[in-house]
């Protein structure tokens, strides 16, 4: 009996090692693919990707498995870095990196797969998939601070019927042990954060490169000018850090906060207190909505959803649903709902799928 192939996403971090590990104690045929999606400028302080390419190499070598290295670059820039582009200059705030499992982790890198003979992919993310009466479900993973549904919710059946997240019933702290004692070197390797094309650099530095600056007032709801914006493009709604005003001009301390943008008069709107009205809303509109199972939620049904990554899930309805438009209402008030970010529904552990805020 032949073996079922396995083609493993590995970035030369601990937990898509441990996922190749995984799957050859499980009797998988596994192979490794390391996938360099940017080289734009790839020879400076801020790209690791050749020596995450070295840990993913050593690792392969200790667990005995094949690994090949394939470029997707242009694929990347075609298909996630032009809309991530198109985005910020509209004054939104996409997510690429949802847009990256979309087309390339689960679009060019599974057909490469496939071309390789492969049975199916997997890849270090926390989630989980299941089958039900025919219908594959992503559902959340065991270790809630890690889980990563929100990234996967725009997977459709077809991906999803090839797709293995074994690290979906584990804890992080139970990653790295397992690595620990498979002596993977890479066992205590800290985490990547942001975006994968902007590494660690400064956002607004990188951003510079390729969107023309274009300063303006910062003004508060009233219309009271209280600072000099660099450009819409570098700010995002609920955006603290790098504002330049300080706290409050009255004496009342309180830090500043972007509360929206006026992009037809080159205004950022700007408000004091976490909690400022502004900031807040109960409701919401999105559009590109995906269902995963391939047909739209029962709307009179209670939901929840998150609407950016780092939230705990919040009570909500679909009040409205036509096409690929849905309106949300919350239970409470959201805080910093922010255009071009994703809102995602959950019914329970389930993953129902999501769509862009408007």
């Amino acid at each position: 009996m032949t073996k079922r192939r396995v083609v493993v996403g590995m970035s030369g971090g601990v937990d898509s090692s441990v996922t190749a590990l995984l799957l050859k104690q499980q009797g998988f045929d596994v192979i490794g693919l390391f996938m360099k999606n940017w080289e734009d400028d790839n020879d400076d302080e801020y790209c690791s990707s050749r020596e995450d390419l070295i840990d993913a190499v050593s690792v392969a070598d200790v667990i005995g498995i094949p690994i090949e290295a394939v470029n997707f670059a242009k694929e990347y820039k075609d298909r996630v870095f032009s809309y991530f582009l198109r985005e910020y200059e509209a004054g939104r705030t996409p997510n690429p990196d949802i847009l990256c499992n979309t087309e390339i982790k689960f679009k060019a890198f599974l057909d490469h797969a496939m071309r390789l003979g492969a049975d199916a992919i997997a890849m270090g993310h926390y989630a989980k998939v299941r089958e039900q009466d025919g219908l594959f479900q992503l559902l959340k993973a065991d270790d809630a601070s890690k889980d990563q549904s929100y990234f996967l919710h725009r997977l459709n059946q077809e991906q999803l019927s090839k797709a293995m997240f074994p690290l979906g019933n584990l804890l992080k702290t139970e990653v790295r042990e397992i690595a620990r004692k498979h002596h993977l070197a890479n066992h205590a390797k800290r985490d990547s954060t942001g975006i994968c094309f902007i590494g660690e650099r400064p956002f607004r530095e990188f951003l510079n490169r390729y969107l023309p600056t274009q300063p303006g007032d910062m003004l508060t709801p009233e219309g009271k000018k209280v600072g000099q914006h660099q450009g819409l493009s570098f700010y995002t709604i609920g955006q603290r850090q790098g504002l330049g005003i300080g706290g409050g001009k009255d004496g009342s301390g309180e830090p500043w906060f972007v509360a929206g943008k006026d992009m037809a008069h080159n205004r950022l709107i700007v408000v004091q207190g976490h909690d400022h009205p502004a900031l807040l809303t109960p409701h919401l509109e999105a559009m590109e909505m995906h269902w995963i199972s391939g047909s739209a939620p029962d709307i009179t049904c209670d939901y929840a959803a998150k609407t950016r990554y780092r939230q705990g899930d919040a009570a909500c309805r679909i009040t409205a649903l036509s096409g690929a438009t849905a309106t949300f209402a919350f239970s409470e008030q959201q805080w910093a709902v922010t255009p071009g970010q994703s809102v995602v529904v959950y019914d329970g552990v389930v993953c129902l799928g999501g769509g862009i805020i408007t």
